[in-house]
């Protein structure tokens, strides 16, 4: 997020103000759709870093090595087993900005995220999801 936030200040700001700068030099302002859409984009472009500002200064940062690998905790990487197909998945649980299901990061607020939170080694777990209910079995837990 910090080298989003420094890309965004810096040559991103540049660039809008090149394309605002270009979209001038073709004349009335009023009738100008280029010039319109150049202001239009640099609203979204300040509103993102505005929202990358908040989050930046309400996160808290988590060193990896204090998770706490008794329990399913954030940044916690577990291992289950769908006890309907017998498929193994990992899992890390992350924050919402930070999910990525592609690459096994699930949200918190999930409801993976949410029925895994403070399980242990061995637990079963029901989940409710959108396509159904199911088990998963906590195989393992790490950071």
């Amino acid at each position: 997020m910090k080298e989003e936030l420094n890309m965004l200040k810096t040559s991103g700001r540049a660039e809008i103000a090149r394309q605002i700068a270009e979209a001038r030099e073709k004349g009335d302002l009023k009738e100008n759709a280029e010039y319109d859409a150049a202001k239009e984009a640099q609203g979204h472009h300040e509103a993102r870093i505005s929202q990358l500002q908040t989050a930046l200064m309400s996160a808290r940062v988590i060193d990896i090595k204090d998770v706490d690998t008794s329990k399913v905790s954030i940044l916690s990487k577990v291992t289950v087993t769908h006890l309907g197909n017998k498929k193994t998945f990992i899992y890390q649980i992350v924050s919402e900005k930070e999910a990525d299901p592609k690459q096994g990061k699930i949200n918190v607020t999930s409801p993976i995220g949410k029925g895994l939170l403070g399980k242990h080694v061995g637990d079963t777990v029901d989940i409710t999801a959108p396509s159904g209910t199911f088990k998963l079995k906590i195989d393992n837990i790490s950071a």
